[in-house]
């Protein structure tokens, strides 16, 4: 089975998906839909009890969900109950919500949508575009964090060949962020306030540019050095990482200033929306 994990979004709530090229099926994961329908301060609960009922119903077609590793509010991967379009369309059924219709459309044209891109792959960049830009985004940053992704896959397809795998992509990435940065990946989220977000999604542009050049100074690095096991891969890693230390520093020279900054994106969306009220209101 090959899978293809993206977080999708309803209504500016995320929600955790598969696409598994075999079956050609969405597989959601049900925790973050129950949150989505009932606003519950605790769906895991909520699940686990609605769950128990289903299966003393005798509803197994719902409650019998397939289990997929997808990434926690800790960062960590860990097996999560996912359903195919067709189980959560029964589950609904037994979540009283006044967004369950809306649900449904929007499954549906999650489902087509993905069909489309199979055939254009260009509209998955079309849609990732949409959706920051609905978060607020400004283009400049938008383009920028696109590249990353780009330049993030082709490191990601280089460690494959290089035999990494598993937990082994984390540890690699977190030796790149701390040679750049100066900071862990969980100490730099820590340094911006944040929780289960996403770290490059809260990155300003310049942190953003130099964790790219890390990224793709690695990628380079491990075609021409070639590493095979992890140790290896951990001197690459570092390496890379090196050559965005080097331009780090020499902006910051320039500058007079760090420019690893402890502001998120929440921050900076909340300043621009505040300053459009402004704006608004003198107007």
């Amino acid at each position: 089975m090959t899978q293809k994990q993206t977080i999708q979004l309803f209504e500016q709530r995320k929600v955790r998906t598969v696409w598994d090229d075999e079956s050609e099926k969405w597989y959601f994961s049900v925790v973050d839909v129950v949150g989505v329908l009932t606003d519950s301060p605790d769906p895991n609960n909520y699940w686990k009890v609605l769950k128990n009922r289903l299966k003393k119903e005798g509803n197994e077609t719902v409650t019998n969900c397939n289990r997929f590793k997808m990434p926690a509010a800790d960062g960590k991967m860990r097996l999560t109950d996912v359903a195919d379009t067709e189980q959560l369309f029964r589950l609904i059924q037994s979540i009283p919500s006044p967004k369950a219709e809306p649900f449904k459309l929007w499954m549906a044209q999650v489902a087509s949508d993905r069909l489309d891109q199979m055939q254009d792959p260009e509209l998955s960049i079309q849609q990732a575009m949409t959706d920051y830009k609905r978060l607020g985004y400004s283009e400049q940053w938008i383009n920028q964090r696109l590249k990353s992704i780009e330049v993030r896959k082709e490191l990601t397809d280089e460690w494959q060949r290089r035999g990494i795998e598993g937990q082994q992509y984390a540890t690699l990435t977190d030796i790149i962020t701390q040679e750049w940065s100066g900071f862990s990946t969980k100490g730099y989220k820590k340094f911006k306030g944040l929780k289960k977000e996403s770290l490059r999604d809260n990155m300003t542009n310049i942190e953003l540019a130099l964790n790219t050049l890390a990224e793709a100074a690695t990628t380079e690095i491990s075609k021409q050095q070639r590493p095979r096991g992890l140790n290896q891969n951990k001197r690459v890693a570092k390496s890379g990482g090196s050559v965005a230390k080097a331009a780090r520093k020499q902006l910051e020279n320039q500058l007079g200033r760090s420019v690893i900054s402890p502001i998120n994106a929440k921050e900076v969306l909340a300043e621009k929306k505040a300053a459009q009220l402004k704006q608004d209101n003198d107007d």
